[in-house]
C-alpha cells in the first residue's frame, strides 16, 4: 500500500570497532540490528471508476529488525523485525453505516459537499528482509539494498467524514481484512533510503458499492526510511 526510507549509523549495540588503551579491536562479527523510522506517501491502488484521493495520504511507521548474516563477509543477511504502523487515506468513497451495515458510495457521484473523508488502520507489523550492503566492520556509510516481505495485523481502524450537514465517524469497521501483507523494497547509502511498500491483499474484505462491484482497493506506501542504531 507512498515514502519510507531506513538510516543506520551503527552495526551493534556491542561497537563493531572498541578503542582500548593500546590498540583497536575490531569485531568481524558484527551486525546491522537497526531501529527503523518511516513517512511514507500513501496511495490506493485498483480503485473503483469514480474514486480518487485528494490531499496528503501520510504514513508512520516505526520497529526493530534483527539482523542475521549469512556469509563469511557479512555483507548478506536475513533481517527479521517488529514495528507499529498508522496509515490514513484521504479519498472519496465514503464509509456510512445503516441498520448494522456498512455501505461504500463514490462522493463524486454525489451532490455532498465535504471537508474531510478518510480511513485509518493501525497496524502491528512483521517485515522478513533479505539485505544486501557495501559494510564492512569499520564503515558506517554503505550502500544498501534490501528487499522482503511485510505481514501486519490491524489492531484498530477508523473513517472520518466531515461536511456542513452532519458528520460521520465509525471505528473497528468489521469489512476491513485484519490480515494484510505486501512486498518491501528499500534502497539508499548512509542514513536514508528510498523506501516502497505494495500490498498483495485487499484493504477490505467482501466489501462492494451499491451497484454491486466489489472494492479490491490495496495499499502502495513511497517514501523516505531511516535505520538508528
Amino acid at each position: 500500500m507512498v515514502l519510507c526510507c531506513y538510516a543506520s549509523r551503527a552495526q551493534n549495540p556491542a561497537k563493531a570497532a572498541i578503542k582500548t588503551d593500546t590498540s583497536t579491536v575490531v569485531d568481524h562479527k558484527y551486525r546491522e540490528d537497526q531501529f527503523y523510522v518511516s513517512v511514507t506517501y500513501n496511495l490506493l491502488g485498483n480503485k473503483p471508476d469514480g474514486v480518487s484521493q485528494s490531499g496528503f495520504s501520510s504514513g508512520y511507521h516505526f520497529g526493530f529488525i534483527r539482523d542475521m548474516p549469512i556469509n563469511k563477509r557479512r555483507n548478506l543477511a536475513v533481517g527479521v523485525g517488529i514495528g507499529l504502523s498508522s496509515n490514513s487515506y484521504n479519498q472519496t468513497l465514503l464509509i456510512s453505516e445503516a441498520d448494522n451495515t456498512f455501505q461504500y458510495t463514490i462522493l463524486n457521484d454525489n451532490d455532498i459537499e465535504y471537508t474531510k473523508n478518510k480511513f485509518t488502520t493501525y497496524l502491528v507489523e512483521f517485515p522478513i528482509e533479505f539485505r544486501w550492503r557495501t559494510s564492512t566492520a569499520t564503515e558506517y556509510d554503505f550502500w544498501r539494498i534490501y528487499a522482503g516481505i511485510k505481514f501486519g495485523y490491524v489492531l484498530y481502524n477508523s473513517s472520518k467524514f466531515n461536511s456542513a450537514t452532519g458528520d460521520i465517524k465509525l471505528s473497528s469497521i468489521d469489512d476491513f481484512n485484519a490480515f494484510q501483507y505486501g512486498l518491501t523494497f528499500s534502497a539508499g547509502y548512509s542514513n536514508i533510503s528510498f523506501h516502497l511498500y505494495y500490498g498483495l491483499n485487499e484493504i477490505f474484505k467482501n466489501a462492494s458499492l451499491a451497484d454491486g462491484e466489489s472494492i479490491v482497493i490495496n495499499s502502495v506506501r513511497i517514501g523516505l526510511m531511516f535505520y538508528i542504531l
